[in-house]
This record gives C-alpha cells, sequence and structure tokens, in this order.
C-alpha cells in the first residue's frame, strides 16, 4: 500500500461542498428548485381519485401545479402533460393502486411472470414533457407490499418468485420519464415501488433535488433513480435506501453523460452505480459528497460484453463508507453475460475517500488489452480489507490507515 493523505478529510469535504457547482458535470446551472404556483387544490375523498385528478392536470395553466392538499389519495396511472406539476402537499400521501388491469398495456400480462418483463405502464408517465415536475413534502406510494387486485400476491412478491422461475416480473415502475426537457423531482418521498422508483429515457435536463426514497432492502428491483440515456442530470441533497441500485447510470438505447450525483447518502441498496447496460456508453459523471452507510456495494460500475460500452470521465471525490461489503466494484465481467460488444472503462478517479469498515475491493477487467483503468488519491481504507484484482491498471495511492467510525459531514448537507 502506498502514501497517506495530507489533507484532512472533513476540510476537504466541507471545502467541495462550497464549490461543488464548478466541479458539476452537469452544463446546466442548477439551483435549488422552489415550487410552483397552484392552479387548483385537491382535496382527497375516499374513492378512486385517477379521473379527477388527471383532468385537473390536463386543464392546468402551464407552468403551474396541481396541488394535492389533503388527506390520501388513491389513483391509478397519471400521465403529467408539459409545463404542467403535481404537488403533493406536507401530510398528503398518493398511493397506486395495486390492480394490474389498471396498467396493463392491453396483453394482459401487467401482474404475471412471462420472458419479457414489459407488460405494464408506469404509475406516473412524463411524455415529450418541457418543464413539468412533482414537487412538495408530501408522500408517492407505490404499494409494492400490498396485495394485488384479483391476485393472491404482492408485486413484491411477484418479483421475488421471477427470480426462482429465472423469469421477469410484470410491474409497473413509479415514475417514468421519456423523451423530455428540464424535469424537476424536489423534496418528494417515494416508497414501496413495484418496480423501479425513478426512471429516464433519452431526457436532456433532469434536476432531482432532496427527494427521499425510503423501501426495504428486501424489494427486489426496486432501483432509486435510474437515469438511462440521458444528458444534464443532477441528483443532489438526497436520501436513497432501497431494495437495489441506489443510483443507477444506464445508456441502452442513447448515451448517458453529463450527470451529477452531489451531497447525498444512501442507505440499504446495491450503491452507486454505473450500468450494466452502458452500451451506448457513459461519460462526464460526477459524484461528490456521498456517504454510504450499509449497502451492499459501494462504487460500482457494472458491464459485460453482452451490454458493454465505453465509461470515461468519471469522477468520485469526499465519498465515506460504513459498513459495505464492496466499497469499490469495477466489474467487466457482470453476471459473466456474454455477447459481442466490448465493455471499457477509462480514466475513472477516485479521490478522498475514507471506507471505515472492511471489505472487498474488486477491479475486474475483461484482458490484458482491455484493463480497468483507475487513478486513486487520498484513498483510505480499513486495515484487513481484501484486495481482488485482475486485468487492472491501477495508478495513484491508497492507504490502510482510515481512522473514525462516523462519516460525519462527508455527505447530504
Amino acid at each position: 500500500m502506498l502514501g497517506q493523505s495530507s489533507m484532512n478529510f472533513a476540510a476537504a469535504a466541507t471545502l467541495m461542498l462550497l464549490v461543488h457547482v464548478g466541479y458539476a458535470k452537469d452544463q446546466r446551472t442548477v439551483t435549488e428548485p422552489k415550487n410552483p404556483q397552484s392552479c387548483t387544490t385537491l382535496k382527497a375523498t375516499s374513492g378512486d381519485e385517477t379521473q379527477t385528478i388527471q383532468k385537473a392536470l390536463n386543464s392546468c395553466a402551464k407552468g403551474k401545479a396541481v396541488a394535492l392538499s389533503s388527506g390520501t389519495f388513491y389513483s391509478g396511472p397519471l400521465t403529467i402533460p408539459s409545463g404542467i406539476s403535481l404537488l403533493v402537499d406536507s401530510g398528503v400521501t398518493l398511493k397506486a393502486l395495486p390492480d394490474p388491469s389498471l396498467y396493463d398495456l392491453g396483453r394482459k400480462t401487467c401482474g404475471t411472470l412471462d420472458e419479457q418483463g414489459v407488460g405494464c405502464k408506469p404509475f406516473i408517465t412524463f411524455h415529450g414533457a418541457t418543464g413539468s415536475g412533482i414537487y412538495g413534502k408530501g408522500v408517492i406510494d407505490g404499494q409494492g407490499d400490498q396485495t394485488m387486485t384479483g391476485k393472491s400476491e404482492s408485486w413484491w412478491k411477484l418479483a421475488a418468485d421471477a427470480k426462482k422461475k429465472n423469469n421477469f416480473q410484470n410491474n409497473p415502475r413509479l415514475i417514468q420519464i421519456n423523451d423530455s426537457v428540464d424535469i424537476t423531482l424536489y423534496q418528494i418521498t417515494l416508497k414501496n415501488s413495484p418496480f423501479y422508483h425513478v426512471s429516464t429515457s433519452k431526457t436532456y435536463g433532469l434536476t432531482v433535488w432532496g427527494i427521499t426514497i425510503n423501501t426495504p432492502s428486501t424489494a427486489r428491483n426496486t432501483d432509486g433513480v435510474d437515469p438511462m440515456g440521458s444528458q444534464n442530470v443532477t441528483i443532489a441533497h438526497c436520501s436513497i435506501s432501497t431494495g437495489d441500485d441506489n443510483v443507477a447510470i444506464k445508456a441502452m438505447d442513447a448515451p448517458s453523460r453529463h450527470i451529477s450525483v452531489l451531497n447525498n447518502h444512501f442507505g440499504s441498496g446495491h450503491g452507486m452505480s454505473i450500468g450494466s447496460e452502458i452500451t451506448y456508453g457513459g461519460s462526464d459523471i460526477t459524484i461528490s459528497g456521498l456517504t454510504l452507510d450499509g449497502t451492499t456495494n459501494g462504487l460500482r460500475i457494472k458491464s459485460n460484453t453482452f451490454r458493454g460500452g465505453l465509461v470515461t470521465g468519471v469522477s468520485y471525490t469526499n465519498v465515506c463508507m460504513l459498513e459495505v461489503k464492496h466499497p469499490i466494484l469495477l466489474d467487466m465481467e457482470y453476471g459473466k453475460v456474454t455477447g459481442n460488444l466490448t465493455p471499457e472503462f477509462k480514466n475513472i478517479t477516485f479521490s478522498n475517500v475514507k471506507v471505515l469498515t472492511k471489505g472487498t475491493f474488486t477491479f475486474d477487467g475483461l484482458s490484458d488489452t482491455k484493463p480497468v483503468e483507475a487513478t486513486m488519491k487520498d484513498v483510505h481504507i480499513k486495515k484487513g480489507s481484501k484486495w481482488i484484482t485482475s486485468n487492472a491498471k491501477i495508478t495513484g495511492t491508497w492507504a490502510e490507515d482510515v481512522t473514525g467510525t462516523a462519516c460525519g459531514n462527508a455527505g447530504n448537507n
């Protein structure tokens, strides 16, 4: 092991918090959002509110929001129009009705297992929208733990069945954002999604600021925030605990680039991930001011020759981890799935990283000519940690000299 950092980690973290905007890879100027004005205010009844909420959204003036202001709302799938937002006030809960027939795309497969797993529409959809969002300190509950209408099991149990039978569950995502521009999620709490909580596709400009995701670690495939094929993304000041990747940057249908993940805290989950679907490439990605407490993985890039592509220009700065089994995991043979694509991990940097408990560090490249290429600076880990390297080119300094038992101010302040 080489070297020891001469810079105090906490001081470095404080400095980076002050200047992170200058280092962010999102090319937009991103500041804390503000709630839009309301066009109308709704109060909950005891029934299905789908039509009431959707009608209000469709008739709302651009630049304003439909406010859910009182009670518990029950709804089926909703679409947020362009320029319109949904405001879920403090104390309000919007619950997704657990009826597969409401989400079915026409083949009567939603709520079943098959070989595709694409039979459901999301609970909330943005499609071709500009300047829309979801705001407020209320809760959106996907009710993934509730028994499905007309079935004998929950969405989550169906997902568990899919793993046992080696096929796919047809479950709805909580929020899906497609082909959209400048979408904002602010302060909202999301929980119990049947599938991914937030997912994007070909979206240019996404701000996820100050949200909370709180879903059990046992809920399969409940990723937190997944920017897919998207550009100019900022995920900041969020607290994410879930049953799969806390954040996963993917590029299965378009490149993902200019992404900033700033000052967040991750609890249970599979960590800060890039991949495994990275066919179109991921680049210009900054992760700074991150704490991970109890995640399975810490900083992970995963791909293989079936889903491979170029991952480059990734920086991890001011990161603190506690009780993380795999603090750094760079794997070009993820899942041992093979194909005709070539994963490449280049220009990956780790700076001012503290790992307070023992873990396994893995750097698994594809071959001598396609190694994992990573650089370390001021990386401090627990003595007795395990290192696994294969086809890896690791430069820089790290040391088994970490001290302390808590991450303090290294995270989402």
